[in-house]
């Protein structure tokens, strides 16, 4: 079990309230993202659950235990940090199985536990490899084996693919996803890119100021942000945020457009507009439109387009897929 019940959850350093209150429910074997940019409060979050801050105010349940004032031990979490904070003089056998060693299981018994989550992690061939011996990659699979064997009732996430280079934040993506399909377990993930959010998670907690903006599915939050900074802060790259006489037209303080629910034409649309930068991304093309009295829109292409800098082109927005926001930034329907 991992059900995980946030109530009034509140955060202060001496006057400043870094995270005023957050009610929050994690079901038992969801993948959770607590996803923001920096400053939003989402590690101090994941720190309170896992008992490494002090709650300022309200409950932490885990499994309908009140856990609020339960030390990390207690708990039944296990967390995987940024750093992987492995014992370099120490094997990956020797590293995945010292929670166990420190709890004072019985050999046998550590030795099979590590075993099986090394097959699981691939590393069953690098268990007498010392850290330094490993790619950044091998490494986090290796923190990742020593939070496996404690049997956890949730993982948590501290930003773990920060470290890594790009190529290799993809395929551990993956494989993060499919260790939780494997172990059908709770995780808690932080990180700033959304695109891991929306890659990885079944519900999607965005936060801003220590407060939650919006929970819901990458594709509910995709297509249907509930205020002006989901909107902008889902989706790569970020939807076009249209205001003045354009947004007014539509009855909103503010439109929004995702580049890919704008058709293109060379000879007719609503808006008329130059091409300037165009990144070329193989399967799609994203252009830089300049349009008189609106400004840069970005626009979805097909890879093979032979636009180029300079040359006029018309968009026209696709019907129902224009969003609107009140003057307060909240969506309307």
């Amino acid at each position: 079990m991992g059900r995980i019940t946030l109530r009034n959850v509140a955060k202060r350093f001496g006057d400043v309230a870094v995270i005023p209150s957050i009610n929050l429910e994690v079901e038992d074997g969801e993948f959770v993202v607590f996803v923001g940019p920096s400053g939003c409060g989402k590690s101090t979050l994941l720190r309170l659950i896992a008992g490494l801050e002090d709650v300022s105010g309200g409950v932490i349940e885990i499994d309908g235990v009140n856990a609020t004032e339960l030390p990390p031990a207690r708990r039944g979490l296990a967390m995987v940090f940024q750093s992987y904070a492995l014992y370099p003089h120490m094997s990956v056998r020797k590293n995945i199985a010292f929670p166990l060693k420190m709890a004072g299981m019985e050999p046998a018994e550590i030795a099979r536990k590590v075993e099986a989550a090394a097959a699981v992690l691939n590393l069953t061939g690098y268990l007498d490899r010392r850290p330094g011996q490993l790619s950044g990659g091998q490494r986090q699979r290796v923190a990742i084996g020593r939070a496996i064997v404690r049997e956890p009732a949730a993982f948590l996430f501290d930003e773990p693919l920060s470290n890594l280079d790009a190529a290799l934040r993809v395929n551990m993506r993956l494989e993060i996803s499919e260790l939780h399909q494997t172990l059908k377990t709770t995780m808690i993930y932080v990180t700033h890119d959304q695109v891991e959010a929306m890659t990885m998670a079944d519900k999607i907690v965005v936060l801003n100021l220590g407060r939650i903006e919006q929970v819901g599915s990458p594709l509910d939050l995709y297509r249907a942000p509930a205020n002006l900074f989901v909107a902008g802060f889902i989706g790569s790259p970020k939807m076009n945020l249209i205001d003045g006489p354009e947004a007014a037209r539509q009855g909103a303080a503010t439109i929004g457009l995702r580049p890919e629910h704008i058709d293109l034409s060379g000879s007719a649309g609503i808006w008329r507009g130059t091409v300037g930068i165009a990144e070329h991304l193989g399967s799609d093309t994203f252009l830089r439109v300049q349009v008189e009295g609106i400004g840069m829109i970005t626009v979805r292409a097909g890879g093979d387009t032979d636009l180029r800098h300079g040359d006029a082109v018309w968009l026209t927005p696709q019907p129902g897929r224009m969003h609107r926001f009140d003057a307060d930034g909240k969506a309307m329907a």
